[in-house]
């Protein structure tokens, strides 16, 4: 009987283990040219609801370690997407400005259009479909 119940529940395991899917794509973000190891980057990943206009859907921060940092979005799920990042190199969690509106730290988006003005989704989206992404954002 012990061994019936357990040959059962070994088997209930094993189809919920095969039956579980993943939740999404990972999308893995790297910036190798920040200007010095001081602070974070922050990155926010964006739908074009949510970008310029306060946090992202998701939200990563790391230290930086010889002007480099790699970091990783998870369970990403379909659709279209833009990644800002930014050097908080001051760590108060918020861009700094100068007088006459020009941002004080370094920042970047996916497709690295570095135009004047302000960044636009159109230029920084992607599609995320079923296949896992790499990105390299430039400051």
């Amino acid at each position: 009987m012990k061994a019936t119940v357990f040959s059962l529940a070994f088997l209930f395991s094993i189809f919920l283990g095969f039956s579980q899917e993943s939740k999404g794509v990972t999308i893995t973000v790297t910036v190798d040219n920040v200007s010095s190891d001081e602070g974070k980057v922050l990155l926010g990943l964006h739908t074009q609801d949510t970008f310029m206009k306060g946090p992202g859907i998701q939200n990563l921060e790391s230290t930086i370690k010889d002007g480099a940092v790699t970091m990783t979005f998870e369970n990403v799920t379909p659709g279209n997407y833009a990644i800002m990042a930014m050097h908080d190199a001051n760590d108060n969690q918020s861009m700094d400005y100068e007088a006459n509106g020009m941002p004080k730290e370094s920042y970047g988006m996916s497709g690295n259009e570095m135009t004047m003005g302000p960044p636009m989704f159109q230029d920084a989206q992607f599609e995320v479909g079923t296949v896992d992404l790499e990105f390299n954002i430039r400051f």
